[in-house]
């Protein structure tokens, strides 16, 4: 029956083309927007991990509660030790250190006198161990926009608008004015090496990046570091994953009163992430489910009609003898078959338009020029495994509903009705 039935959807175009083709269409825009909702998500997640809050990080207590204010007098030291033992503990987490620093960039004349000056918000990071994790990360190849990232010690990379700002050039000597980790002022040289342009408002207006022992010397935190931030392997927050090392660190370090004690947070716990996630989630799932249920409308009726126009077939066919029910239970096979046909060549066309999005994805920074929070301008879809199913709910299931809701107008059928439908 199966056979006799696809022989036929296949053969008839002027039947089951139409209908596969809203199908198709309906699917692929499901899969689609799914994809492009998710990918957002994890995209806004993302970013804010890289600059700043990791998948998890460690800090003092006592920086944890004031991270606000970059207090480096209260950072964690003994790093070395700290991180050996992290690296054995959890091997499932890419470690790094950084220091967050704030300051004053004062760019001199030529007689070495203050020509220009701006407040800076500075990173340390690793940039000459060899370890291209966090160059990567920060995605310092591609946000280049003039000269060269740091090759040696006491090179810096400025923001590219913060440069302009102050008229200062790659080769130029800037003056890192701040204060140490002990409290006294710390007057530090670099020569700018590069400019950056991160495509985020905040990073942009006035953001420098210098190698993390050059910060360390500047600032006299020598084996030391505001945070160590991890990242899980697969470089995607993983809430289940996250909670179950936040379980192991608590088991390796308990809770104690000492304010210099390692403590760890995840990326829900700072800056009111947790709740922009929530809000995303449940704004991207609302958006979701009714996009899905609007194409579930579109194809439930798409099912309906198509039913409703084969009203002289089905009259032919009982006028010759054919079962109410068989030719109920036939339409319901049809539509089973143009369901899933039709979800099918619906999901790998927008899973390949996904996947697409996900590897190129699309340029909304002239739309975020003047974000004053931390976004990103490039927009990437996700394929997750739900998206390889989300497409057969309106595809199939819709599709069927309104033709088992069309079906039963052909239990209604009299025969005198069809000997005047026959000779119309």
């Amino acid at each position: 029956m199966i056979r006799f039935l696809l022989k036929g959807i296949l053969r008839d175009k002027q039947r089951s083309l139409l209908p596969v083709v809203i199908v198709i269409i309906g699917v692929f825009l499901t899969v689609a927007m799914f994809c492009w909702l998710n990918g957002v998500l994890s995209d806004s997640i993302e970013l804010n991990a890289r600059f700043n809050a990791g998948h998890v990080k460690i800090m003092t207590a006592a920086y944890a509660k004031n991270v606000d204010q970059l207090p480096n007098d209260l950072a964690l030291s003994g790093v070395d030790t700290l991180l050996i033992r992290l690296k054995k503990e959890f091997p499932e987490i890419v470690w790094g250190e950084r220091i967050h620093f704030g300051g004053l960039i004062d760019a001199p004349d030529a007689r070495g006198e203050t020509r220009t000056q701006g407040p800076a918000m500075g990173f340390g990071i690793d940039l000459l161990s060899g370890d291209r994790s966090e160059i990567e990360r920060f995605n310092l190849e591609k946000s280049l926009r003039r000269g060269r990232l740091p090759l040696h010690h006491g090179e810096i990379l400025m923001s590219d608008e913060f440069s302009r700002k102050l008229k200062v050039n790659p080769g130029d000597t800037v003056t890192l004015i701040g204060s140490t980790m002990n409290g006294s002022m710390a007057i530090y040289n670099y020569i700018v090496s590069g400019t950056i342009a991160f495509g985020t408002g905040p990073m942009d207006q006035g953001s420098v990046i210098a190698d993390l022992e050059d910060v360390r010397n500047a600032l006299d935190m020598n084996n030391a570091a505001g945070e160590i931030v991890g990242y899980l392997a697969d470089n995607y927050y993983d809430e289940k994953k996250i909670g179950q090392i936040v379980n192991r660190f608590n088991g390796l370090f308990p809770v104690s009163k000492d304010e210099y004690a390692p403590v760890l947070v995840t990326l829900r716990q700072q800056n009111s992430l947790g709740q922009m996630i929530d809000q995303i989630k449940g704004i991207g799932g609302f958006a979701v489910f009714i996009f899905v249920l609007s194409m579930s409308l579109v194809l439930w009726n798409a099912g309906l009609l198509g039913g409703l126009r084969r009203y002289p077939e089905f009259g032919l066919r009982l006028a010759i003898g054919e079962d109410y029910s068989h030719i109920y239970f036939t339409m319901i096979y049809e539509s089973v078959l143009i369901g899933i046909i039709g979800s099918i060549i619906g999901t790998l066309i927008g899973l390949l338009a996904s996947l697409y999005m996900q590897r190129h994805g699309l340029d909304l920074s002239s739309m975020m020029k003047n974000a004053t929070i931390l976004m990103p301008t490039v927009f990437h879809t996700r394929i997750t495994p739900i998206a390889f199913f989300i497409g057969f709910i309106p595809g199939l299931v819709s599709t069927v509903i309104g033709t088992m809701l069309s079906g039963i107008g052909i239990y209604k059928r009299k025969t005198a009705q069809l000997f005047k439908e026959l000779e119309a």
